[in-house]
């Protein structure tokens, strides 16, 4: 499958994106009766959506599972095969633009889904070459890539906790549902230095928008601040 090359539609423009951390649905208020029943599985993930309203018109990259929150959110990105096989057909109905750089590409043209393959030349922070885009270990980092080929100038990272919350809870969504042990922290955070350094040389703004992040690199500024 040939790679997609990244068109700058959001050149000079700011990106909000989505991570799985359980930060996330609490920086926009959702009650917490309603956490509780998304992680549980008893309500579906749409349940957080009129919360997050105030992004509604900001621009939107939904890491794995966000993609289930809403079609307001405008792009779907997801690294993982084996999570690819659980949602595949969900995802194949979400009307937004999906990309991946996962090694299952066979079957992404037929599904609607973009290809980005992993840089080899650059595994760690932000890959300059627009088919393609900087793994860092992770979905979450290797987004960041994508939000740079858009244009984007301002990148906010929301749900980036990189740690467990003090109930040892890994994601606002309960899990991926893929069988997979928790995850490896300390390996996805090995690329945000670099990320960090290339995102200067770009002239790329990067906040961290989750409160308890492990990420040291960028700053820290609460959702109530960059929304006003």
């Amino acid at each position: 499958m040939v790679a997609w090359a990244v068109p700058p539609i959001w050149e000079g423009e700011e990106c909000w994106i989505m991570g799985g951390g359980p930060s996330m649905p609490r920086q926009f208020e959702v009650p917490e009766e309603i956490v509780q029943k998304v992680m549980s599985g008893e309500y579906p993930p749409r349940a957080y959506s009129k919360y997050f309203e105030p992004i509604y018109d900001k621009h939107v990259i939904g890491v794995n599972n966000c993609y289930m929150i809403g079609t307001w959110i405008d792009v779907e990105f997801f690294g993982d095969s084996a999570w690819y096989l659980v949602h595949r057909k969900t995802l194949a109905e979400w009307p937004g633009l999906k990309v991946s750089c996962a090694p299952r590409e066979g079957t992404f043209e037929k599904d609607g889904v973009k290809f980005l393959p992993k840089d080899k030349k650059c595994k760690f922070g932000i890959t300059r070459d627009n088919t393609k885009v900087a793994w860092n270990n992770n979905s979450g980092s290797a987004a960041i890539s994508l939000a740079a080929h858009l244009g984007a100038k301002r990148i906010i990272l929301l749900g980036f906790d990189m740690c467990l919350d003090p109930k040892r809870v890994s994601h606002w969504h309960g899990g991926h549902g893929t069988g997979r042990k928790p995850p490896n922290f300390n390996r996805h955070l090995t690329g945000f230095p670099k990320i960090k350094e290339d995102a200067q040389e770009m002239d790329i703004q990067i906040i961290n928008a989750s409160p308890n992040s492990a990420i040291l690199e960028f700053p820290k500024v609460p959702v109530e601040v960059l929304i006003c």
